[in-house]
């Protein structure tokens, strides 16, 4: 019997499966995040090391995907095998961007459009010809339009401003602050500007602009119309660099539509792109890894 590992590496968290020649999965694994750019080469191999051991396979591994956001240069890909192989890891390993996975996991072909938006957020597609384009993914400081973190930052941004007298009211301020546990203002901005802390914690805040906008709340619900709006735009430029004559599946995943479950239908009514069928994954995007390294093996 051969043993597949897939894995979905994460800003926030990390989601491994084992799985048999089949398909079949037999184990999965969670841990944190495990992103190069946000937690470093060190931090990323010991959430690697986790997960593996907790997988416990029972015979050698033969294929192993990993799906990452960044890591579509050369460098980044040769360090993470490099990285896996210190683990034991010594037979075919695929490395890919983490929304590809996503794709195979909602389209089994993997041909399509993504739009994942978990800490960060990016479109990526894939037409019948094999070619691939992508929109976003340059992280919290150049992108991530749409995303968890860009939905946390902008509510105590937001929020901040309506305690100044600079912007509309609303809630967004009095809930962060009541969620945190923190005394405002000056416990929230000591929290946000704190740099030993992962900016996982602003992601977390999105589902904050959830129920606030569920309560009426005009801030939240322009944050939310905002942030689809930036996703579907992202999937209609992958949509111009790709030919698709036909129809194609269009998935929806990450961590910002969990948090934010509105997300989905406001993301819908902005496409404007008549040949997608849209998806709301619903499945760990892990399961495209195991598909992809599943295709090692043949």
């Amino acid at each position: 019997m051969h043993y597949v590992v897939g894995i979905d590496s994460g800003g926030t968290k990390t989601v491994g499966l084992l799985a048999d020649e089949t398909g079949q999965v037999l184990a999965k694994a969670r841990g944190g995040g495990a992103n190069l750019v946000i937690h470093g080469e060190l931090s990323v191999e010991k959430v690697l090391y986790q997960i593996i051991e907790d997988l416990e396979s029972p015979g050698p591994v033969d294929a192993i995907c990993l799906g990452m956001a960044g890591v579509d240069r050369p460098e980044e890909k040769k360090l993470i095998q490099g990285l896996l192989r210190r683990l034991g890891l010594r037979k075919d390993i695929r490395i890919v961007n983490d929304a590809l996975i996503a794709l195979v996991a909602g389209a089994e072909e993997g041909v399509g459009i993504v739009v994942s938006a978990g800490t960060g957020s990016i479109a990526y597609g894939v037409d019948p010809s094999g070619e691939t384009a992508r929109s976003g993914g340059w992280g919290y400081l150049l992108g991530d339009e749409g995303s968890a973190f860009w939905l946390g930052h902008a509510a105590v941004r937001q929020g901040v401003r309506a305690v100044d007298g600079r912007g509309p009211a609303t809630t967004l301020f009095d809930r962060i602050s009541q969620k945190l546990d923190l005394d405002v203002p000056d416990g929230l901005v000591k929290w946000f500007y704190d740099q030993e802390r992962s900016r996982d914690r602003v992601a977390k805040l999105a589902s904050v602009v959830e129920e606030a906008a569920e309560d009426g709340d005009v801030a939240a619900n322009s944050l939310l119309d905002q942030a689809a709006q930036h996703l579907a735009r992202a999937a209609r430029a992958v949509d111009r660099k790709l030919t698709f004559t036909d129809g194609y599946p269009l998935v929806l995943a990450g961590g910002a539509f969990r948090a934010c479950p509105s997300l989905f239908e406001r993301v819908e009514s902005n496409l404007d792109l008549p040949k997608a069928e849209v998806i709301r994954l619903e499945k760990e995007p892990a399961t495209g890894a195991v598909t992809l390294a599943l295709e090692l093996l043949s």
